[in-house]
């Protein structure tokens, strides 16, 4: 029975992890819109951060806990599989629409994100000053977007409300969304707590390294929002939300949580994804971008294609 405790938390924080991040999302959406903050913030912004949160928590949680290797993992992992797995996955469920405008603009800033963090990890460690540098960035970035949907608004400004009104029903009043956000974020702390732990636990067991474990199951495991999401929107025929939401949630997991973590706690970067993960990292975000500017959309066939792509990469992983 104990040989079990470590994949009946894996499973535990997986659940707890999810719930917790749809509660949160829904209650932070519904007191943006309570404050009168417009639709295009919420989706730019809080949409984005809400479905990126297990990943924050669970790699603020293995940094300090001493598994460094799992929050980097974790972050270069989600990144790959949002890509590769995610948008594979709606894109062989329906076509995703994809606007020059939105590649260019949010996609152009998903890539300088990752240039930036690949930069940053040539250092080996990711200091206090290299976090704060990439949550000055963001914050740029934003301002920038918002001052440019503000200024011209149409695909991408759209499609940001878009993210937001897939976030679905929020609760009313003032009492229902802050019960919801921390009935989410309870969820969330806890979830990450079992899943690094049992994480940790299997990587021993196993003999493969916690880099890996964050780079497939934990990655994986945090990035189910996304996933859910993105398929939720494609069944409604809003496949090109899905586009926007890994966008957004690439370019959050890069800047702020390595970012914010590493302000919190340094972190090093492991070999392993120096070497090789990062790279694929980059490469794969260069590919989306140029499927989606020259073809304008993400047919079948590459989903197809990139799906099976992270099928060989999970498996060189566990290979090597």
């Amino acid at each position: 029975m104990e040989q079990l405790i470590p994949y009946l938390q894996i499973v535990g924080g997986l659940v707890l992890l999810t719930a917790g991040g749809e509660f949160m999302v829904r209650g932070a959406v519904g007191l943006a819109l309570l404050m009168g903050i417009s639709k295009v913030i919420v989706g730019l912004t809080i949409v984005a951060a809400g479905t990126s949160a297990p990943e924050f928590v669970v790699s603020l949680n293995a940094a300090l806990a001493g598994s460094g290797d799992i929050a980097m993992g974790n972050v270069v992992g989600s990144n790959i599989a949002n890509i590769l797995l995610i948008l594979g996955a709606v894109a062989v469920l329906k076509p995703i629409a994809a606007s020059r405008t939105t590649t260019i603009r949010d996609g152009g800033a998903m890539l300088l994100g990752t240039v930036l963090f690949i930069g940053l990890c040539m250092f080996g460690v990711i200091e206090r000053w290299a976090g704060a540098v990439m949550l000055a960035v963001l914050i740029a970035i934003w301002y920038f977007t918002y001052k440019h949907d503000k200024k011209s608004p149409g695909d991408a400004s759209s499609l940001h409300e878009d993210e937001a009104d897939e976030v679905g029903e929020v609760p009313s009043g003032w009492f229902k969304p802050i019960i919801a956000t921390v009935i989410g974020i309870v969820g969330l702390t806890f979830g990450a707590d079992l899943l690094v732990d049992g994480g940790v636990t299997v990587a021993r067991e196993f003999g493969v390294s916690e880099a890996v474990i964050g780079l497939t199951l934990v990655a994986f495991g945090t990035s189910l929002p996304e996933l859910a999401a993105s398929m939720v929107a494609a069944f409604r025929g809003h496949s090109d939300v899905a586009l926007g939401n890994v966008v957004g949630s690439n370019l959050l997991n890069l800047l702020v949580i390595i970012g914010g973590v590493s302000i919190i706690s340094p972190i090093a970067v492991p070999a392993q994804i120096a070497q090789s993960d990062m790279w694929i990292m980059l490469g794969v975000t260069v590919a989306l971008l140029v499927v989606a500017y020259s073809a304008q959309r993400i047919g079948r066939i590459t989903g197809a294609v990139f799906m099976a792509a992270y099928a060989a990469y999970v498996g060189t992983l566990f290979a090597g």
